[in-house]
């Protein structure tokens, strides 16, 4: 048996698409376009490529674009003070504090600074708790993708076992979140876990955000589950190079799994879709119009 791959690729571009029509709909019905701003503080260069494509994939579908980029000296009651400025203009309806932050600047306290209806990461305490809560929330993207992915997979996930291997607030807890809300029965597995390749064999869904590149071995999947890999992480080949592999070791999977998302082409894209996704509804939300359908959680 060889698994399905699933097209994160193909889907975020549908995503986008039923993005842009949304825009199209919503400023020929409000009058405005809605629009993120994102702040960048210091040079990393993972973090410059990611917002430059944040910036082009945003003017894509219509939206307006704010980029402010500061020194990586950059004081943090000045982040702070352009945070608040951001939260008053109307027109924002997104904001997202592009991570990491520089040492001497308190992420946490930038990120709950935002206004939790502009959150479109999904990364303030309100979100977390209401999500948690299970009320309406900014739903953080990767989990949100990883969702979206599963319910076209499967269509109703009611009942379903689910495995998330990895407990961080910005993956790991959410995603977990989210199955529960879809009436799956969900585990939480992390490094403390007994037998943990047992616990992710009993899981018709596993969901790896560990960030240990390979760690899922073909052992560890029930025969037939879908696995959905949104672990990032660049190793050297033997030819001196670097290449992209997951947390799940991919052709192992491939030949055990029912389906699996590859890693690149899989999680990554649908994150940035479902960042301009969030950002049309936060736009929605701000003039008490429903949310735009299938973009939410």
């Amino acid at each position: 048996m060889t698994a399905d791959v699933i097209d994160g690729k193909a889907f975020a571009a549908g995503i986008r698409a039923r993005v842009a029509e949304g825009v199209a709909a919503f400023k020929a019905s409000q009058g405005f376009t809605p629009g993120l701003a994102v702040v960048l503080v210091g040079e990393d260069p993972a973090s410059q490529v990611y917002v430059r494509n944040k910036h082009r994939q945003t003017l894509e579908a219509g939206m307006e674009s704010f980029e402010h980029r500061l020194p990586a000296d950059t004081p943090q009651a000045d982040i702070l003070a352009l945070v608040e400025k951001l939260n008053a203009d109307p027109a924002v309806n997104g904001i997202l504090v592009q991570l990491p932050l520089p040492d001497h600047v308190d992420a946490d306290l930038v990120i709950n600074s935002v206004s939790a209806d502009k959150d479109v990461d999904g990364f303030h305490i309100s979100n977390v708790g209401r999500l948690g809560a299970g009320l309406k929330a900014m739903v953080p993207c990767t989990p949100l993708g990883s969702l979206m992915l599963l319910r076209d997979r499967h269509g109703s996930l009611s009942g379903m076992n689910a495995v998330v291997l990895g407990r961080s607030n910005i993956v790991g807890k959410p995603m977990a979140q989210l199955l529960l809300k879809d009436s799956c029965t969900v585990t939480i597995a992390h490094s403390r876990t007994k037998d943990i390749e047992a616990v992710c064999r009993g899981a018709d869904i596993l969901v790896a955000a560990v960030g240990r590149p390979e760690m899922v071995r073909g052992s560890w999947i029930r025969p037939g589950a879908t696995v959905i890999d949104v672990g990032i992480n660049r190793i050297e080949t033997p030819e001196g190079k670097t290449r992209l592999v997951g947390d799940v070791h991919f052709a192992e999977a491939m030949e055990v799994a029912g389906a699996v998302t590859p890693v690149p082409g899989g999680v990554g894209p649908m994150t940035i879709a479902c960042l301009l996704a969030n950002t049309l509804t936060s736009a929605h939300r701000s003039v008490g119009l429903p949310d735009p359908e299938g973009l939410t959680a």
